[in-house]
């Protein structure tokens, strides 16, 4: 059962995150955040989607808005992909799945035939009050970046 809804307050979150720091959705208030969840680190398609956000990572910056990616993974997993892709931006480690329960991105999947609970790829856009803008779900990663970086520019307009 998700707890977020457009154009409500997103609920508050504190998880480790690589660089040794706790990140805490109280901490990013005046900036805007996108919130991604990816499945796995160093898998193809979650290598893709970060190394765009690391793209265009000074783009969101200018428009004040943080970029923070969450899995399961461990964060020696996470200091590991972060340090080999030369993410810019902190990966918050849900081993106990605390976020991604809020943000209702666990679902069945087939993985070679066998039906597993895994995360959905998603991505979330909260603004700088702490309002949940945007969501995408199901996200299929060509063109993804773009369209939150778009969506950024048009809340900030």
């Amino acid at each position: 059962m998700s707890s977020v809804t457009l154009g409500k307050k997103a609920p508050a979150f504190s998880l480790p995150a690589t660089s040794g720091k706790t990140i805490a959705l109280a901490d990013l208030k005046g900036k805007n955040l996108v919130l991604y969840f990816y499945p796995k680190d160093s898998t193809p398609g979650c290598t893709t989607e970060g190394q765009e956000f690391r793209d265009h990572y000074d783009e969101f910056q200018k428009l004040n808005t943080e970029i923070l990616g969450v899995s399961r993974d461990s964060l020696k997993s996470h200091e590991n992909f972060k340090a080999k892709q030369a993410f810019p931006f902190e990966l918050l480690s849900d081993s106990e799945e605390t976020l991604c329960q809020l943000f209702d991105v666990i679902k069945e999947k087939n993985m070679y035939g066998k039906k597993v609970m895994g995360i959905e790829r998603s991505t979330f856009l909260i603004d700088s009050k702490g309002i949940l803008r945007a969501e995408w779900r199901k996200v299929k990663v060509a063109g993804h970046v773009d369209e939150v970086l778009n969506t950024v520019k048009a809340l900030e307009q």
